[in-house]
């Protein structure tokens, strides 16, 4: 079982979204060597004012050890 979540600002369509969920799931498929019955992806608009106290603070900071891909960024 794999489940994927992605926290981005607002503005991207469902026509978008369902894309990228799609191209993630093949993704996953293809090097974790689950089947597609096995994935679910969310994906949670979070407002540009609220990255940091939702996402930075909860998410990056509070969970660095399970990073495998850092940002190129800082919030401070």
């Amino acid at each position: 079982m794999l489940h994927v979540e992605i926290k981005c600002f607002p503005g991207r369509t469902e026509e978008q979204k369902k894309a990228c969920a799609e191209k993630i799931a093949q993704a996953l498929i293809h090097t974790m060597g689950c089947n597609n019955a096995s994935i679910s992806i969310a994906i949670k608009e979070v407002a540009e004012k609220d990255w940091k106290s939702e996402v930075w603070d909860k998410s990056i900071v509070a969970e660095k050890e399970f990073l495998i891909k850092h940002p190129d960024y800082v919030c401070e």
